[in-house]
């Protein structure tokens, strides 16, 4: 397995991690019983960076996880994110104070039953609270031993320069794909002067990088992509044509659309690290195997080309959800 360093934390990743979102129930309905056979396999198959969230199914993601570490702790890096909150009424919002954070990396330990967390990220900014307070209480969980690298989401370029000058930053998520890296372009300018790996979450587009969405129909009741709107009307015909062509390119090189971009994004530098998800072992194989595919530099030219800077049509998420990314 190909190994990562994040940032200048001296934490090794596999160079593509598994992230478990889908695992509760964001994308359609998921078995818990398949899941941890998954997170299993990927284990076994030199996966060691597991992505969760106290958002992902509010507590049951990290539950999941929990489960699948008995007896398999060793060797893996935890990563796992706080800072959404849900009211009674079900408003989401973000709460970065010292105190929640303190309150909410004490839940996220006891709902995996570990003692560490090896990468914990802010997963919003809080608008209303100082980057320098939040950190300042993360730096303190890193000093009890709580653990052991800190990272963030969603994070601006002067936000995560910000950050670091009050603890190291290992890494920064953001959305980056092909369709949609606008923003992890900006981020990487932050990142690589600060020796900071960003971690690319939804490297597939979620799915439409695949090729295996041409239209609505092919999303289950219940999906929450069907609330994106890269997925709805005259965006989601845009954003299939793209891939359409990626999917001629990905012919010529004997390999599936999502191993071609998956290809392309660990090209771009050793210090991005993908988390595709998945809940499919036949997934976990396709993915890893992108590391096998060769891409020249007039490859790697020719698809930049076919989706450049901006490519993706469509917001990245619903109206209400964007006021809380990138800031």
């Amino acid at each position: 397995m190909e190994m990562r360093t994040l940032g200048k934390s001296g934490i090794k990743v596999s160079a593509v991690g598994l992230g478990l979102m889908s695992m509760s129930g964001i994308y359609g309905n998921a078995n818990d019983e398949e899941s941890i056979r998954v997170i299993h396999y990927a284990l076994d198959k030199g996966i060691n960076f597991l992505d969760s969230a106290d958002m992902y199914g509010w507590g049951h993601n990290e539950e999941l996880l929990g489960k699948a570490l008995r007896g398999r702790r060793e060797g893996v890096v935890v990563a796992t994110k706080f800072g959404q909150t849900k009211s009674a009424d079900g408003r989401q919002d973000v709460d970065g104070s010292p105190a929640y954070v303190l309150r909410a990396c004490e839940a996220s330990l006891k709902r995996m039953g570990i003692e560490v967390i090896d990468v914990y990220y802010q997963h919003r900014v809080d608008p209303k609270v100082p980057i320098e307070e939040t950190v300042g209480a993360m730096k303190r969980l890193v000093e009890a031993g709580k653990v052991r690298a800190l990272g963030l989401s969603e994070a601006r370029p002067d936000t995560i320069r910000r950050a670091h000058k009050i603890h190291p930053i290992a890494a920064v998520q953001n959305e980056y794909s092909l369709l949609y890296r606008k923003d992890g372009e900006e981020t990487l300018s932050a990142t690589r002067d600060l020796g900071i790996s960003l971690v690319a979450y939804a490297p597939l587009g979620r799915s439409m990088l695949t090729g295996s969405v041409k239209g609505k129909a092919d999303l289950p009741d219940g999906d929450r992509r069907l609330a994106h709107p890269r997925f709805q009307g005259e965006n989601l015909e845009r954003n299939v044509k793209i891939v359409k062509r990626l999917e001629e390119i990905s012919v010529e090189k004997k390999c599936t659309p999502a191993q071609l971009v998956l290809a392309w994004l660990l090209a771009q530098g050793k210090d991005i690290v993908p988390i595709p998800g998945t809940k499919r072992k036949q997934r976990v194989d396709e993915n890893l195997d992108a590391l096998g595919v060769r891409l020249s530099a007039q490859d790697l030219k020719r698809i930049s080309e076919v989706a450049p800077v901006g490519a993706g049509a469509g917001p990245r998420y619903p109206d209400d959800a964007m006021k809380r990314v990138y800031l």
